[in-house]
């Protein structure tokens, strides 16, 4: 386990997302000019999303980027581009933009493949550089095509600052994207930890409880009342210990532990199916695929795994 820059600690190559070296430029994305003449270099790539799949430029090996042209020959479009950054020495610019596309369409495509970010991720097959960019990507293409009228008085707004604004011409407003925080939290009592399963998840996985963070709340106060709401456990002393970008569509994951200060069990049926105290000796059979249900924890690309492995190996 190492210390990241933020004083957090994470095992490092365990989490997807959190890799992503781009730099953003954001004192100069504000130049049209500058933004152009970044586009038209002669190693710009363009990352192409529809709303379901990353559209890989299929060569060997396989590349989040394709040439600017071939991306606008694919359907995206200039004015709707998104700037993500560059590499640090200020080589090799990319761009996101969205396809209006089904994932037939993508099929018939030359040379190219569709494959949604989760898949990819768990895949590997990528530079973990690369899929961090994608989450950025993701995130910033996803709230563009959520967010093309103002809040305020309903007009079309039009994006500016290199994507990380969008302008109404009408009433004058700015808008900026959003990253929606979420508490997920393992709680333990001694030697087990309290796990749930929302009926979203696959069979089998258990993991840690979550929840949005609401107005007006710390942290700490998040990680209390999502873990009472669902599964009527108090706690106590709450540590932040590790944060994910994760971005389905674009939330940031405050990963902390608590101390339950209740043990009995008041399990909110609307969030979870079924909730239970497992001592370590489960939690580490869940690890290791040698449970005899059969039942597991995430993979190690969320912040969920993370925290019961941190936990199993007395990192927390």
């Amino acid at each position: 386990m190492t210390a990241g820059q933020d004083g957090l600690h994470r095992s490092p190559h365990i989490m997807s997302f959190i890799d992503n070296t781009l730099d953003r430029q954001s004192a100069l994305r504000t130049d049209a000019a500058w933004l152009r003449g970044r586009f038209t270099r002669p190693d710009a790539g363009v990352v192409l999303l529809t709303p379901t799949q990353i559209v890989l430029n299929a060569d060997e090996p396989p590349s989040i980027r394709h040439r600017p042209e071939k991306a606008l020959v694919l359907g995206a479009k200039r004015e709707e581009m998104v700037f993500l950054g560059e590499e640090p020495d200020g080589t090799r610019p990319l761009f996101a933009a969205a396809l209006t596309k089904s994932e037939e369409d993508i099929e018939a495509l030359p040379n190219v493949t569709g494959i949604d970010l989760r898949t990819l991720a768990l895949q590997g097959l990528l530079p973990s550089e690369d899929i961090s960019a994608l989450a950025q990507a993701r995130a910033m293409v996803h709230w563009h095509q959520s967010h093309k009228f103002c809040s305020r008085c309903g007009h079309a707004s039009v994006m500016a600052e290199g994507g990380y604004r969008r302008d109404c011409p009408s009433c004058g407003s700015q808008h900026f994207p959003r990253t929606d925080p979420v508490v997920i939290m393992l709680v333990t009592h001694g030697d087990k930890a309290l796990l749930g399963r929302p009926p979203r998840l696959a069979p089998g996985i258990f993991t840690t409880l979550a929840g949005f963070m609401e107005p007006g709340e710390t942290i700490e106060q998040a990680v209390r009342r999502e873990t009472m709401e669902e599964a009527g456990i108090s706690v106590g002393d709450v540590k932040l210990v590790a944060n994910q970008p994760w971005p389905f569509p674009a939330n940031l994951m405050l990963g902390c532990t608590g101390e339950a200060t209740s043990t009995e069990i008041n399990m909110d049926d609307d969030e979870l199916e079924a909730c239970r105290w497992c001592p370590r000796e489960e939690v580490q059979q869940m690890i290791d695929g040698t449970h005899p249900a059969g039942d597991r924890v995430p993979p190690p690309i969320s912040i969920a795994y993370q925290l019961i492995s941190g936990w199993i190996n007395g990192h927390y």
